[in-house]
């Protein structure tokens, strides 16, 4: 048995700073429940166009980053996600995803030494054939 009282306990974590090896998670979890379920897809969304954009080398630094087996798995993950979340997003938000996925696919094809079969590039499981 321990001859400690609460108040001669350390703090909680709860109850500390957050430091690098300390993260806050109740703040943390408290921030993302007021985001709406539409804005978490939609940054979802975009950060994985961004991630496909350097990894197809579309940016500044060109071929540095350019990886073409990572950013097929990027693009078809985006696929994957507006396909599952069609219905659960306005077409407000949901036209400009699928026109920057319809980009990104168009680049995978044309950056491909091989270019895959209408209907097997990346993503077009979920969007069609993509033809361009």
């Amino acid at each position: 048995m321990s001859n400690t009282s609460p108040s001669d306990t350390p703090e909680s974590s709860a109850d500390t700073p957050e430091t690098p090896g300390n993260p806050d998670f109740d703040a943390m979890a408290r921030d993302i429940a007021e985001v709406p379920a539409v804005e978490v897809i939609v940054t979802v969304a975009v950060n994985l166009m961004s991630a496909a954009a350097v990894k197809l080398g579309l940016t500044e630094e060109g071929d540095k980053y350019k990886d073409l087996d990572e950013a097929r798995k990027l693009v078809h993950a985006l696929a994957g996600l507006l396909d599952a979340s069609a219905t659960e997003i306005s077409s407000f938000h949901a036209a400009p995803l699928r026109d920057g996925l319809k980009s990104l696919q168009l680049a995978f094809r044309e950056a491909s030494l091989v270019p895959d079969e209408t209907g097997q590039g990346p993503g077009e499981k979920y969007t069609g054939p993509l033809y361009g």
